[in-house]
């Protein structure tokens, strides 16, 4: 009930639709329990006496009764609609944004599809308790109480039969309440599967199509969709179990009122008017509680939604500003101090350990390893993507703590390792870089990242459609315009996160020139090939997450033998530009 309270904060502006809407719940109910009396005097004394005059004005005041039920019902389905549906809108900004505020440690403890079935099934699983569960919730109470009041009004001895047909029936429901109420948990999870299987699959469908996996995929798709299946038709068989005890109680309800009203009139104790309007409200209190059943069920399930919604909601955010951030990065310079990381606390080993590492400003360093050295997770820990286990990052001789974050990260530019395109046209994506870039500086970005060769050959130019996750450019023609992009910040530290792997040795070299010539802006390349790094001013050779050697091309090539055998094994055959030998 917690996360309920929480989310329901997120009304904001449609808390007064909501209120509207049970009122006008309120009003129909109270319309529709004045009909059984009118009714009940149609009967015993218009229909008695042959008054038609009683009969014709009993019956235009049901009639309007009636249509005003009808009316106050249709504004209660306007508001409540507008509650809900601006409601689910409000709590999916409020998961949006704050997944935007996440750190990597915090995106690392949620699987991307539960975040989508997060910001829409359940999103959709409360609002439809809204729209479907207001109107009992409002209403149900109301005839319940009222009904009951009524009933012995019109007849105390007859409505003892409720004494005993509605414990039973309440019982039966609580029951069928607490054994579904955890299902519903175990059924969102499974859609989670579901979720995960079909975005892995689209997301690397040229995958499956080029090594023949569709019918493997296939297979995989059908057991988690079974398994979806088997849960929601075990969940929901208890669940529909409800309307068949509720429709059976009732019955019996009205059979036994029909016996003991009958010998009341047998015995002009009760007369037909009164049984009529009698069991009007029967009908009236049955089906307030069937109504608050279904309400019920709404609820669980709604509860099981809110808890899912309010672990993101509350997730506490892992890196944050912290009061009077700097917010002026002096220079470039980089410096880790006894610097030790791993990604989760209860880690057994560090993914670094001790690196020891001062580069100043405007210096170009190489980073080279094995795959596993933990290279990217070096350098992810200068725009504090992560936070430092042990030890001091240091950019512009502060410590990456003492920074406001967006100030931070804004001068450390990182062409990650995984290329990024968004949907949109080739423009939109640089200008994330700088929003306020003219055409001409596109275009000389494009240039110094070697963009410019193709783009010039599209008609549309800067223009040109970019598919969803750039599905119709290159790998290489990705990693450049990634590069454009990152470029147009101006970053005081730039880094490349092995961003020219799928570029050919031409293109790479034309980018190094261009950054060789940003003299004041610090260059960090991991790399696999060393000629992407043998120029550097410096070269750090990383093994299992601790820094191996530092030096440049020729001190490592004369003393370290770990790049001696990364040299061997790539340049063997070659001179030291990578050029094959006469």
């Amino acid at each position: 009930m917690r996360e309920m309270k929480r989310l329901f904060g997120c009304f904001g502006p449609y808390k007064k639709d909501l209120y509207l809407g049970g009122l006008f719940v309120l009003i129909e109910t109270a319309f529709e329990l004045v009909i059984p009396i009118l009714m009940a005097d149609l009967i015993d004394i218009g229909v008695a006496n042959r008054d038609v005059p009683y009969i014709l004005h009993k019956g235009i005041q049901m009639g309007i009764c009636a249509l005003l039920s009808l009316i106050t019902g249709l504004l209660y389905a306007r508001f409540a609609a507008r509650a809900a549906y601006g409601w689910g809108a409000r709590i999916r900004e409020a998961e949006y944004e704050k997944v935007q505020q996440f750190a990597f440690a915090n995106l690392d403890r949620f699987d991307t599809a539960s975040l989508v079935t997060r910001m829409t099934t359940d999103v959709t699983v409360l609002q439809n308790a809204v729209n479907g569960g207001l109107r009992p919730l409002a209403r149900s109470p109301i005839m319940l109480i009222m009904g009951l009041g009524l009933s012995f009004y019109m007849n105390a001895r007859l409505a003892l039969v409720f004494l005993v047909c509605a414990p039973l029936l309440a019982f039966i429901l609580f029951a069928i309440v607490r054994k579904v109420a955890p299902m519903y948990s175990v059924l969102q999870k499974v859609v989670d599967k579901l979720n995960h299987v079909v975005e892995e699959n689209l997301t690397a469908i040229r995958a499956v199509k080029a090594y023949v996996r569709g019918d493997y995929e296939e297979e995989k798709f059908r057991a988690v969709n079974q398994d979806l299946t088997k849960t929601g038709e075990k969940t929901f068989r208890l669940a529909v179990l409800n309307m068949p005890t509720l429709q059976c109680v009732m019955y019996v309800t009205i059979v036994l009122i029909m016996w003991f009203g009958g010998n009341m009139i047998l015995e002009n104790s009760l007369q037909v008017g009164e049984l009529t309007g009698f069991l009007s409200y029967v009908m009236q209190v049955m089906n307030s509680i069937m109504m608050i059943s279904n309400a019920f069920l709404l609820l669980t399930r709604s509860l099981a939604s809110a808890h899912r919604i309010g672990e993101v909601l509350e997730e506490p955010v892992v890196l944050t500003s912290p009061a009077q951030a700097c917010t002026t990065v002096e220079n470039g310079s980089v410096d880790f101090e006894h610097v030790s990381f791993k990604y989760h606390a209860d880690a057994k080993e560090y993914a670094l350990s001790d690196v020891t590492l001062h580069i100043s400003s405007g210096q170009t360093v190489g980073v080279l390893g094995g795959t596993g050295s933990a290279k990217t997770t070096l350098v992810q820990l200068i725009p504090r993507l992560y936070d430092v286990t042990k030890g001091a990052v240091k950019v512009g001789g502060r410590d990456v703590r003492e920074y406001d974050l967006p100030t931070l990260r804004d001068a450390v530019g990182i062409v990650l390792q995984k290329n990024v395109l968004f949907s949109g046209t080739v423009r939109e994506n640089l200008l994330w870089g700088n929003a306020q870039a003219s055409e001409d500086t596109l275009w000389a970005a494009c240039r110094a990242a070697g963009a410019a060769e193709f783009l010039e050959r599209m008609p549309k130019g800067l223009n040109t459609d970019v598919g969803q996750g750039g599905v119709n450019f290159s790998g290489g023609q990705k990693q450049r315009l990634c590069i454009a992009r990152t470029l147009l910040k101006q970053p005081k530290v730039l880094i490349f996160d092995d961003a020219t792997s799928a570029v050919d040795t031409a293109t790479e070299a034309g980018i190094r020139t261009t950054l060789a010539e940003l003299r004041d802006m610090t260059k960090i390349i991991i790399a696999q090939r060393i000629t992407s790094v043998m120029h550097s001013d410096c070269i750090v050779v990383l093994d299992d997450g601790r820094v191996h050697a530092v030096g440049t091309h020729d001190e490592l090539l004369q003393n370290d033998p770990i790049y001696q055998e990364i040299y061997a094994t790539q340049m063997r055959g070659g001179d030291e530009d990578g050029s094959e030998n006469a």
